[in-house]
């Protein structure tokens, strides 16, 4: 079953009463914040009586009998969570950001052949290349910068060399990314995975020297990162991670800088790039998270 917005407030207002009212008429609900506002979502049938009913009691003090309501649902009827879950066309675009950002990857999948068409994937990496015979002669970034290839440092992000790379990476952006849009709005999304890539992407050149890489894993643990110090600071519903993901994301971390996964033909891995977008996920969500928390308790 899916559901629909049907009330949109200021946090500022009470909805307390009137989400104990469907509650007590069984009525599948959920409430969720985005952008500093509080959403309502209910099932699309129900979403006119919702709607009228709160138009006559937003406190949550109805006479029930006054429009019938009780019989808009069946009162065994115990919704399950995917049931609650909002459409995935719904969500799309409740979370523009991150749907822009997962398909800015696609043109750039395309032209570069997944990493494989060596003339084009020269124009997104971070350093500029000339190919001859089998080796690459890699452009100084410093030279590119002066010449104008501001976009250098961040379009890294964008390049996937494979399939499997790239539906991992977003099916874990998605994941992560809505996560904050949601609660914070597209453009600090926006804000975090620029600030995210551009450290994971110079930390790897920095380690990692002259090299090609790319990919949205390094602003993937940002995130992560990010998700998790601010949620421990400042908590919120919608900041909460599956139980598991938190254990499961350091792990691999760990496995990948032990060079297993490059050993078992996966290719090499970028691990200054998870490793730098970790940290600086971590400043920033502990940064993030104390001021939210101070604000809370001003």
């Amino acid at each position: 079953m899916n559901v629909i917005e049907v009330l949109r407030l200021p946090l500022s207002v009470d909805l307390g009463g009137f989400v104990t009212l469907l509650g007590r008429l069984h009525v599948p609900h959920r409430v969720v914040e985005e952008n500093a506002e509080q959403v309502l979502w209910v099932p699309p049938a129900m979403a006119e009586q919702v709607l009228e009913l709160y138009r006559r009691h937003p406190d949550g003090d109805a006479d029930l009998q006054a429009l019938g309501v009780t019989e808009v649902v069946e009162p065994t009827l115990t919704p399950t969570a995917s049931e609650l879950a909002p459409s995935l066309k719904a969500q799309a675009l409740a979370c523009k950001a991150t749907v822009a950002i997962l398909l800015m990857c696609l043109p750039v999948v395309a032209l570069t052949g997944l990493g494989d068409n060596l003339a084009t994937l020269r124009w997104f990496t971070f350093q500029d290349y000339q190919v001859q015979g089998d080796y690459l002669y890699f452009v100084p970034l410093a030279q590119s910068l002066g010449e104008g290839q501001w976009w250098r440092p961040i379009t890294p992000i964008f390049l996937h060399f494979g399939v499997l790379h790239l539906l991992m990476n977003g099916l874990w952006f998605w994941e992560l990314g809505r996560r904050i849009e949601r609660r914070q709005g597209p453009w600090t999304l926006l804000v975090l995975t620029l600030v995210f890539g551009l450290v994971s992407n110079l930390a790897q050149h920095v380690i990692g020297g002259p090299n090609l890489f790319g990919g949205l894993s390094g602003v993937l643990y940002g995130l992560l990162g990010y998700l998790w110090l601010y949620q421990r600071l400042a908590p919120n519903r919608l900041f909460e991670l599956p139980r598991g993901v938190l254990a499961m994301m350091l792990v691999w971390l760990v496995v990948c800088m032990t060079g297993v996964v490059g050993q078992l033909g996966f290719g090499e891995i970028a691990n200054a790039a998870h490793v730098g977008g970790l940290l600086i996920g971590c400043l920033t969500g502990l940064l993030g998270g104390l001021l939210a928390r101070r604000k809370l308790s001003a």
